[in-house]
């Protein structure tokens, strides 16, 4: 009976309850025969004396075993949590929207209560009073800035007639007018506090000036940062304001942008002072949210004007027109669609939108602005990315992505210290993330520091030094070699990064790299052409045997040294073909670049020729070709006559020899023989060639000669 009254009551307890009873009984109550039951300290009550009695039912020990060895049911499937969980954040959005419009009618009433509070500690105070008290405020605020605008005039039209003939006086100069700025604001801020320290003031009086002081000195401080970004216009003795722009863009698009940032962030700073002072004046949590929410539309009204209003680019054409309609109608969708997020209190989401919109910007508008910072002054010179802009671009560039995932990170209350002290498997997966992106992040750092600083020792490379100098020499050095060690330390960086990487998230990269060197081994055997190309390659560098720009013949391959790659070298033909040799198919190289070419030729003259008069007359042709400003700087060893080579059927051949630079010889040598004709000409010295003679009228001749002529003598009648 006692056991049939009490299962309704049970009837009615939630189910997670029922199992956490049941769990708790099975878990505790001991087996038949394990313990001797410990005798209780008194007389327990009647309810516990029954529920022991029905422990004690042989029927219910049964049922009591079934369940704890029985399996428990099936769990609900993800698809069913996730459902769960949908359903738990709508209701979640809907009771936020409810508690917002709910709050929305009792505003009217709250206000007047607050603005009575105030009306009456002004009234105790006295209206003059006060108003004293502000005068003093703001003639202390605005009297020191201006104080300190007249002590320093000489100042700002130095900065702004100093020239920048360097990026280290740019640097300077964009400095000091940054400080400056910050100064006026400083001097602004500490000169307003000091009536705060001068006088006594009425309690919400105080909180609600030094909201709105704080208000104001965030405007002011925007107000300077775009002052220095873009630079308005050119007052306040600037002279010409795109010497200090730092973010490069026309003067109308920078006065534009600089009014409508100022005004967002100012409008920004004054809501936010103004939710806050609603907490001071008694206002709940719900009418916050709602003042706040209302205050936000004025923001989205200030974005929407300036997306709908932006100027464009100067030469836009009635397509890029449309398409940037388009665009606008995108970010007018998306600013709402933010708004709506702000409103439903999905922060979360809310926050996650506006670093996905803001920050790619960020970075582009960073690139852009560091570019244009550092840009060379001189207009000859190369355009090309330093060392220095690389540093600071990719630092600014990771200075802001770590700054958007703590911000995320903040929002979604991720503790990130906390959670490198546990151990499950959600956090083993967000630290592997995020070392990831880390060492991505610094790998892609040290490849364009890296391929910034070989850029820039390539372009150094390709100004004209005097040949055959040791500059030219370590230059062409540089041309072969830094390209090869550019593209190796490209693998290297993205080998090690992505083994780093895939380490971070928990991937075991022992198996990765021994499986890699098997693969290595395979590919070795089945590409040994390839790899022979890759080893003589390196070699021939090693060896120093060709540079860029030399002229070199390896059997039927010749041409000048173009580039090379890791298997190959280009030789461009001076006629113009150009050929891809493997390394492995040169074979012994032949370079005519190198050092100095001895140039030899042959002089044929008739054998009635004064040699000692054609010596004397080359020589003095080579002394001349030597002392020539065309030649001077080619000739190693002027042009001579070395003497009788041999004697011809029909000449005697006289040899010439001159020393020169590599590929100087050609020309040299076609400018020698031009001279050598004119002078042999004018001293009566011929060039032997070879004749005929053919004699009709001595009997003397060649026993042929007589023949035919006889024939041709005998056979003209006949013919006539």
């Amino acid at each position: 009976m006692a056991m049939n009254a009490r299962r309704p009551h049970v009837q009615w307890l939630p189910a997670f309850a029922r199992w956490a009873l049941l769990a708790l009984v099975i878990g505790f109550y001991p087996a038949p025969g394990s313990a001797q039951p410990v005798p209780a300290q008194g007389s327990p009550p009647p309810q516990v004396q029954e529920f022991v009695k029905l422990l004690d039912d042989p029927a219910i020990r049964s049922w009591l075993e079934q369940v704890r060895t029985t399996p428990q049911g099936p769990t609900p499937s993800g698809r069913m949590a996730d459902s769960a969980e949908m359903a738990s954040r709508l209701s979640e959005v809907r009771a936020h929207l409810a508690a917002v419009a709910a709050a929305l009618p009792r505003f009217p009433g709250e206000l007047r209560r607050a603005s009575g509070l105030l009306l009456q500690e002004l009234n105790d105070r006295g209206l003059f009073a006060v108003v004293a008290l502000i005068g003093v405020f703001v003639a202390l605020g605005y009297g020191s800035e201006r104080l300190f605008w007249r002590a320093t005039m000489r100042t700002r039209i130095w900065i702004g007639h100093h020239p920048m003939a360097t990026v280290a006086d740019r640097l300077r100069m964009i400095g000091m007018r940054l400080g400056f700025g910050l100064a006026l604001v400083a001097i602004f801020g500490i000169g307003s506090i000091g009536a705060f320290l001068l006088f006594d003031w009425p309690p919400l009086l105080r909180q609600v000036v030094i909201a709105y002081l704080v208000a104001v000195v965030l405007f002011r401080l925007a107000l300077a940062l775009g002052r220095i970004l873009v630079v308005p216009d050119g007052t306040g003795q600037l002279g010409d304001p795109e010497r200090f722009r730092i973010v490069p863009m026309p003067t109308e698009h920078a006065l534009f942008w600089h009014r409508r940032l100022g005004l967002f962030i100012g409008y920004w700073a004054f809501g936010r002072a103004t939710v806050d002072l609603l907490g001071v004046f008694g206002f709940g949590p719900d009418l916050q949210e709602a003042a706040a929410y209302v205050l936000g539309l004025g923001l989205l009204g200030i974005g929407l004007e300036a997306v709908w209003r932006r100027p464009r680019p100067v030469g836009v054409t009635l397509h890029h027109g449309r398409g940037a309609t388009g665009f606008s109608i995108l970010l007018t969708a998306y600013g709402v669609l933010l708004w709506l997020l702000w409103v439903a209190g999905l922060g979360r989401l809310f926050w996650l939108g506006v670093v996905a919109m803001v920050l790619p910007k960020a970075i582009a508008v960073g690139q852009r602005a560091v570019a244009h910072l550092l840009r060379p002054t001189v207009e000859e010179e190369a355009p090309r990315r330093g060392v220095l802009e690389v540093i600071v671009e990719r630092g600014l560039r990771t200075l802001l992505i770590v700054t958007a995932a703590l911000l995320l990170a903040d929002v979604w209350g991720i503790d990130l210290i906390e959670m490198t002290s546990r151990d499950t498997l959600a956090t083993r997966l967000v630290r592997g993330a995020l070392t990831s992106v880390v060492v991505l992040l610094l790998a892609d750092f040290l490849w364009q520091v890296s391929k910034a600083a070989v850029d820039g020792k390539l372009a150094d490379t390709t100004v004209a030094s005097e040949p055959d100098t040791v500059e030219a020499v370590r230059q062409a050095r540089l041309r072969t070699l830094l390209p090869i060690f550019r593209n190796i330390l490209f693998v290297i960086i993205a080998v090690l990064a992505g083994l780093t990487a895939l380490s971070a998230l928990g991937v075991e990269i022992g198996p990765l790299i021994a499986g890699a060197g098997v693969f290595g081994v395979a590919v070795g055997f089945g590409a040994q052409t390839l790899v022979k190309d890759v080893i003589s390659g390196i070699f021939y560098l090693l060896d120093d045997a060709f540079r860029v720009g030399e002229y070199i013949q390896s059997g039927s391959y010749k041409g000048t040294v173009e580039s090379f790659s890791l298997r190959s070298v280009k030789l461009r033909h001076h006629r113009g073909p150009v050929y891809t040799v493997p390394f492995g198919q040169l074979g012994a190289v032949q370079n005519m670049s190198r050092d100095w070419v001895i140039d030899k030729f042959q002089i044929n003259v008739t054998y009635g020729t004064d040699l000692e008069k054609a010596r004397k007359l080359i020589k003095k042709i080579g002394q001349d070709l030597a002392e020539d400003h065309e030649f001077v700087r080619h000739i190693i060893e002027p042009l001579k006559m070395q003497g009788v080579e041999q004697f011809g059927d029909y000449a005697v051949q006289i040899r010439c020899k001159m020393t020169t630079k590599p590929g100087e010889q050609f020309v040299i040598r076609r400018k020698a023989l031009a001279r050598i004709k004119q002078a042999f000409d004018e001293n009566g010295i011929q060039f032997a060639t070879p004749t005929v003679q053919v004699s009709a009228g001595e009997e003397s001749g060649p026993a042929a000669a007589q023949h035919v002529i006889g024939r041709i003598s005998s056979e003209k009648p006949a013919a006539e």
